[in-house]
């Protein structure tokens, strides 16, 4: 080794090696090189300086504080400009839009039970109560005997229905009226023919619970004005809408309900027997226990059949 190079590492001021990894110094730390200083035997021991400590600030630093959520308060303006949530209830209602549902039902009016057959025509024929009025092309209030012994009640208006303000129209109308002229029945006649909803729902969807609350009464006081002996409910819709359950069509077949005091008999609806012909046989038993449930209906009041309208 050099002399030079001896001395430079006795007194201690020889290059600093750093291992490799460790943290550099960071801006404000000190980077003065150590100083050499003597001992009591003369030799040179290199001291690193330490830094001076800051005084104190005169004033204290006061901490960050946590953002503070705004909170609104009724009357202030919103931050964004985008269009509130309601306004979106204005756009055009197509098929695959979500549907509408109010949040709650709306009472029925106080009137309907008083109104007779052309006020409340007129007054179905009008109906805002749901949203179902926005694309109807025409209401369907029902078709019949208004003082008819049979009452059939179906679902929901379909196009077909809707384009022609009838209810069971079409290839299903067909399959039914031949189904009520075996029993000696027919729609000009002796049976009225109503559906729970009167407004066709888009898509031919299943109307939502509200639709159905708030057609009901119209619905209600058809039955009181007709004052049927029987009531045929047409489709797994109908009967439940009628009956307020959730079972399925077969568990409801095959027995006498009761709706408002009249005596119920659930079958399938004719465009479904379209698509399943082998059922057939199983509506026209329904039809059967319909016309044994009239006849017993007349022999409780004491009448003759076939002295009122009601078929064989």
């Amino acid at each position: 080794m050099a002399l030079d190079e001896m001395l430079i590492e006795e007194l201690g001021i020889g290059p600093v090696w750093v291992r490799r990894g460790a943290a550099a110094l960071t801006p404000g730390e000190d980077e003065r090189p150590p100083v050499a200083q003597v001992t009591e035997a003369g030799t040179p021991v290199a001291v690193r300086q330490e830094p001076t400590p800051a005084e104190p600030p005169s004033q204290p630093i006061e901490a960050p504080t946590r953002a503070i959520r705004h909170e609104a308060k009724p009357g202030d303006q919103p931050e964004s400009d985008a269009p509130p949530l309601d306004a979106y209830d204005d756009l055009p209602w197509t098929d695959e839009a979500p549907v509408h549902v109010e949040p709650a039902v709306a009472e029925a009016p106080s009137d309907v039970h008083t109104l007779d057959w052309d006020a409340l025509a007129e007054r179905v024929a009008n109906c805002e109560r749901c949203r179902l009025c926005e694309r109807r092309t025409n209401t369907v209030f029902g078709v019949g005997d208004r003082e008819a012994d049979w009452m059939l009640i179906g679902e929901a208006p379909g196009e077909n229905e809707d384009k022609q303000g009838e209810p069971f129209v079409g290839q299903a109308g067909k399959l039914l009226d031949n189904m009520l002229r075996a029993l000696t029945l027919s729609r000009q006649s002796n049976v009225y023919i109503a559906n729970v909803i009167k407004c066709r729902p888009p898509g031919n969807r299943n109307p939502e619970l509200d639709e159905v609350a708030r057609c009901e009464p119209y619905l209600q006081r058809q039955v009181e004005l007709v004052k049927p002996k029987v009531i045929v409910a047409m489709g797994r819709f109908a009967a439940q809408s009628l009956l307020k359950n959730e079972a399925s069509i077969s568990s409801m077949r095959s027995r006498v309900h009761e709706y408002r005091g009249v005596p119920v008999i659930v079958t399938y609806h004719p465009a479904y027997l379209l698509r399943s012909l082998q059922d057939k046989s199983k509506a026209w038993a329904d039809l059967c226990l319909a016309r044994k449930t009239y006849r017993e209906a007349l022999a409780a009041l004491g009448v003759e059949q076939g002295a009122e309208k009601g078929g064989i």
